[in-house]
């Protein structure tokens, strides 16, 4: 096995040209595989982030008349006891009112949280503009978009009609933005306590909220199977994100298997293209390999020396396509950005997947050698000879 590697190495060096052609083609298939692959995985991951990334991934609600649900923190108990991927656990009431300000007015949904508990999954306070959260009663924070609309400032007072005829004056303590229009426009966020007593809900809510952490963001259904089994409760509903995001969920199963299909496609390339210069290989070496083997080496160590061609190529054209790969994913998080100056795609390097990028370029270099390695070890060193 060592003297194939030898004779390996001083093929590859008698034709320095050929060799780096070899390795600069296995280097862009692989840098292909990680440009493409990394480009796919940070847009699906930017896509969740900003989908689902700040709200619930599973959401248990009411199929009461009143829709309100009681003992909940017995609830809350069992739920963190399911699966230790649940990472966070709000409780939220919600109820649909009037607001006024002034000559203006609008519909508006009212969401309760314990804030502390709420903030871990939406991240309010960072998402704040102006402000501060609510922490009294009576306290609430609205959207930029209604501010800019209304021409609302900090401690301005508003009125909010419930469907009972209930009107209750609340302080605008604070300005949030969590980056969706519609939200921004109609969200009113406040304690527990002050939607339960504005509403006169007593100590009940509308929906138990829970986020996974992000390596079980995709399995989220399935834990969601499990809170429902938990829970055992038929006046219930367990509901995921991959339920509610149906579109969203297509789109990035057709993003994944494109991916695929382009890396599928790119390594048959690289697997032809290797196996098909090794062949030239054998029978320009024919001469060389019929003399060795007239000198008593055998079969198996021809093989080798095709095999061993075969995993240095693929070792350093990995290596190299690695480097050219990350060098391009960087330079496209530099050159494709947006109005802000961010980049359009952020820059995701999933180590796992850039070292099974090269090692498959190396099995697959292996793979293509096996061809031009039997057929080596087939010549008739007599016939090749005399033909020579």
């Amino acid at each position: 096995m060592r003297l194939g590697y030898k004779i390996a190495k001083r093929f590859l060096k008698s034709n320095l040209g050929q060799t780096f052609f070899i390795i600069l083609g296995i280097a862009i298939g692989v840098s292909v595989q990680i440009f493409i692959g990394s480009l796919i995985q940070g847009l699906q991951k930017s896509l969740i982030d900003k989908t689902i990334g700040n709200s619930p991934q599973i959401t248990i609600t009411s199929l009461t008349d009143d829709k309100r649900i009681l003992d909940y923190d017995k609830m809350i108990a069992d739920i963190k006891t399911v699966d230790s991927s649940i990472d966070k656990v709000s409780i939220a009431s919600d109820n649909a009112a009037f607001l006024e300000y002034g000559s203006n007015s609008q519909s508006l949904l009212v969401r309760g949280f314990n804030i502390e508990d709420a903030n871990k999954i939406y991240n309010f306070i960072d998402r704040l503009k102006e402000g501060t959260y609510p922490q009294k009663e009576n306290e609430i924070i609205l959207g930029i978009d209604l501010k800019d609309e209304y021409g609302m400032k900090l401690n301005d007072t508003v009125k909010i009609t419930t469907p009972n005829q209930k009107i209750m004056n609340c302080k605008v303590v604070g300005f949030y933005d969590l980056n969706v229009a519609s939200v921004n426009k109609s969200w009113a966020i406040t304690t527990l306590e002050t939607s339960q007593n504005m509403f006169d809900t007593n100590n009940s809510v509308t929906s138990i909220e829970i986020q996974v952490n992000s390596n079980s963001t995709f399995i989220a259904d399935q834990i969601g199977v499990k809170i429902s089994d938990k829970l055992n409760n038929s006046s219930i509903k367990v509901d995921n994100w991959k339920a509610q995001n149906a579109q969203l969920l297509s789109g990035l199963q057709g993003q994944s298997i494109s991916s695929i299909m382009i890396q599928v496609f790119v390594l048959i390339s690289v697997v032809l293209g290797i196996a098909s210069v090794l062949a030239i290989t054998v029978m320009q070496k024919s001469r060389q390999i019929g003399i060795l083997k007239a000198m008593g080496i055998r079969n198996s160590t021809t093989s080798y020396i095709f095999l061993f061609e075969g995993l240095i190529l693929g070792f350093f054209g990995a290596v190299l396509g690695i480097a050219f790969g990350l060098g391009l994913s960087f330079a496209f998080t530099k050159f494709a950005i947006g109005p802000d100056g961010a980049p359009v795609v952020a820059l995701y390097i999933s180590y796992p997947f850039i070292a099974g990028s090269g090692l498959i370029a190396i099995a697959s270099s292996l793979l293509a050698a096996f061809i031009p390695a039997i057929r080596s070890s087939k010549l008739n060193p007599i016939d090749i000879i005399r033909n020579n």
